[in-house]
Parts: structure tokens; C-alpha cells; sequence
């Protein structure tokens, strides 16, 4: 069942994802047009353009997380033996995990402290900056337990788009 819901927030993270990169190029479009053709750049536009970035670039990272599309830390394990490579496997998850953790936790801490600022040009709260790497950190934390929980029972995690 965990697995089924990591998968299915994966995809969701997917979707979004390529909605942000859709976004990002009609943000673009709309900056370049503004600006060439006529001649009245949209000021919210580079902005825009700049938190799709964050939205999307966070995503894919937790999505390759899960899916093990990521520089594959276990690269040389595969010349260790098997009893090794599963604790060694085992330990490289429960890292990125902590990785994770932390990594939502500082974010958080960020985003509610800027929480009262603004975006001059959106209008928005700076928190909205800091909360794709909370929320990655989480996802992050969510891919790698299910890791680890697929290594302890011998089977391998299916990728998300499969």
C-alpha cells in the first residue's frame, strides 16, 4: 500500500511538474514578445519564470530520487559482496533520507521566517521560494523509507512512469 501511494504521489509530482515546465515556457514567451515585439516588459514575468524553475527543478529531484534516476551512489557496490551491498544500500538510503528530513526542516524554518515579506513583482509571500525544497525534502524522506523498506524485503521499487 506504501508503495502504491509513493507511486502515485510520483506521478503527481510528474504532472505537476511538466505543468510548471509548460507554464514556464508560456512565462518566457510572454516575457520575450513583451519585451521585443512590444516593447513593455511584463515585470512579473522573470520572477515567475524564476519560482518555476524552484517548483519543477524540486519535483523532478524528488521524482529521481524514488525512481533511482539520480547519480547512483551505489555505483562500485556491485563489486562488494551481496551480504555488503545490501547494508551498504541500506545505509546510502537511510543517509539521503536524513538528507531529506533536514533538508524539509531548514526549508520550513526558512519559509516561515520570511513568511511577512513579499515578491515585489508577484505580489507573493518569499516563503513561496523556500517551500518546493521543504516540500522535496519530505518527498525525498517518503522515496528513500520506501527504499529501504524494499530492500529489507528483497524486492526493487518500480519506477513511477512505468
Amino acid at each position: 500500500m506504501y508503495t502504491r501511494f509513493c507511486a502515485a504521489l510520483a506521478r503527481l509530482c510528474m504532472g505537476f511538474g511538466v505543468a510548471g515546465l509548460v507554464l514556464l515556457i508560456v512565462a518566457v514567451l510572454y516575457q520575450v514578445i513583451g519585451r521585443y515585439v512590444f516593447n513593455d516588459t511584463p515585470t512579473w514575468a522573470e520572477s515567475g519564470a524564476v519560482l518555476l524553475v524552484l517548483y519543477v527543478t524540486m519535483l523532478g529531484m524528488a521524482v529521481g530520487v524514488r525512481d533511482a534516476g539520480h547519480i547512483g551512489l551505489e555505483s562500485m557496490l556491485v563489486l562488494v559482496p551481496e551480504r555488503v551491498r545490501l547494508r551498504m544500500e541500506l545505509l546510502i538510503h537511510a543517509l539521503v533520507l536524513l538528507f531529506g528530513l533536514v533538508m524539509a526542516w531548514n526549508c520550513s524554518l526558512l519559509a516561515l521566517s520570511v513568511w511577512d515579506y513579499k515578491i515585489p513583482t508577484l505580489g507573493l509571500s518569499e516563503a513561496f521560494k523556500y517551500a518546493p525544497p521543504a516540500v522535496a525534502g519530505a518527498l525525498v524522506a517518503l522515496f528513500s523509507f520506501e527504499h529501504i523498506l524494499a530492500l529489507l524485503r528483497g524486492t526493487e521499487v518500480e519506477p513511477a512512469w512505468h
